[in-house]
């Protein structure tokens, strides 16, 4: 190991969806507790805005803001288009700054990433990238198309039989099988890893339900065997885990469809059989973006009154209106120019389906979502870093998404610059 290197192995597992709300049930469990025990540890990790995997994760791996990196969403913008044929950004080049993982692979140390958002055809050499097939394309061939193919096909082979589709638990317990059998075989000194099932149960049964708690005691299983998997590879002593979460989520009652209220004073409307928007709302769950035409001043102002107009009628739920000088703050990129926040109990929808306001509750519809503000009250994060040479049940205050990808360069011993965050050097136990 080299003079700087505080560890030559590092396992970085994003837990999808792990709030502060979730952090009291998960430090009971045996797994999750060992490795708080042995490190440091907060739920107060504040996300960045808007609070979307994808945007997070980005800003993971390259420690700054949505208005550096360029992932700004999930998805680019595709008006008009249904939610299950939208492309996302899937794909390395995307992403506007150096990343951790480059940088690694600059150091001549190798690199693993098991469905890591963002990282089709990247540097990653081991490399199973989280894409999916739309429209007519082949799920397999995608995969094999934008990572490593032999890496790809030999987990397949290995352990495609345990995975069905992309239904939980079983595609968590297949990326925890690849996890395992990548630090055995491969000894990456860089790990990438992306769980999804809490994330997944809480859109679909909402916070509180008991598939929630299960979800959570899932990923302590699975946290164990990783870590059996390193003690059986001989190199605990020489590992250190992170363990953290990319945002909360809230319980929706009332789902709101924007782009209704657009339409009603033709900025969005139908010529020749097409769509066409002056005014157009991107949402991303519990905020949205809201876009015009860069030369349509007029669309600009008429978006601005109406949104305006409904934020005075509580139904539709919208919290605040973000102009483009206190979007400067957060920081949000330069071309969004209005940004609306919903109220907790409240969601946005881009779709143009009638009603405009979707009684969830009364439905008897359970859902839950993300993409609000990170300031809002209970929605920070959970992180735990944890191994030799971290101080030991260290609890650490308020920290930032941007601070994750300055730490890892410290431990894996990289000169990593131009970061929005910092090095969390009061975590390690250095004599």
């Amino acid at each position: 190991m080299g003079k700087n290197k505080i560890a030559k192995h590092l396992i970085v597992i994003s837990y999808d969806a792990f709030s502060e709300e979730d952090w009291d049930k998960a430090k009971e469990l045996p797994n999750f507790s060992k490795l708080i025990k042995n490190g440091a540890y907060t739920k107060k990790l504040r996300s960045v805005y808007p609070t979307l995997t994808y945007v997070v994760h980005s800003t993971v791996v390259t420690g700054v803001y949505p208005n550096k990196h360029g992932i700004i969403h999930n998805n680019p913008f595709q008006p008009f288009i249904n939610e299950r044929d939208r492309v996302w950004y899937w794909l390395r080049k995307d992403v506007k700054v150096p990343t951790i993982y480059d940088l690694v692979k600059e150091n001549n140390m190798s690199t693993a990433g098991i469905f890591w958002p963002v990282t089709g055809k990247s540097s990653i050499k081991y490399n199973m990238p989280e894409v999916v097939a739309v429209k007519n394309e082949n799920q397999v061939l995608k995969v094999l198309k934008n990572g490593n193919p032999f890496f790809c096909i030999n987990m397949e082979r290995k352990f495609g039989r345990f995975r069905k589709g992309i239904k939980q638990p079983y595609l968590d317990n297949f990326t925890t099988l690849c996890v395992s059998d990548t630090i055995k075989r491969k000894k990456p000194n860089l790990l990438l890893a992306h769980f999804i099932e809490l994330d997944d149960v809480k859109h679909k049964y909402g916070t509180k339900s008991k598939e929630v708690k299960k979800a959570i005691r899932n990923m302590d299983r699975r946290l164990g065997d990783i870590i059996n998997a390193v003690k059986e590879t001989g190199i605990k002593d020489d590992t250190i885990f992170i363990v953290f979460g990319d945002h909360g989520q809230f319980d929706v009652k009332y789902k709101v469809r924007l782009n209704n209220l657009l339409k009603e004073k033709g900025l969005i409307f139908e010529e020749n059989g097409e769509m066409k928007w002056r005014a157009y709302f991107q949402s991303t769950g519990g905020s949205a973006y809201l876009y015009t035409k860069p030369e349509d001043k007029e669309a600009e102002k008429l978006a601005f009154d109406i949104i305006n107009n409904a934020l005075k009628n509580d139904l539709y739920g919208i919290e605040k209106i973000y102009t483009r000088k206190e979007l400067e703050h957060f920081p949000v990129n330069k071309n969004i120019r209005y940004m609306v926040e919903a109220k907790i109990g409240y969601s946005f929808d881009d779709n143009l389906e009638i009603p405009i306001i979707v009684d969830l509750e009364k439905q008897g519809i359970s859902y839950a979502t993300h993409g609000y503000f990170p300031d809002k009250t209970n929605y920070k994060c959970g992180f735990l870093i944890s191994g030799d040479r971290i101080k030991k049940d260290y609890e650490l205050g308020n920290i930032e998404m941007v601070d994750i990808a300055p730490t890892m360069a410290k431990i894996l011993g990289i000169d990593f610059r131009n970061c929005d965050g910092r090095a969390l050097d009061e975590i390690f136990d250095i004599k």
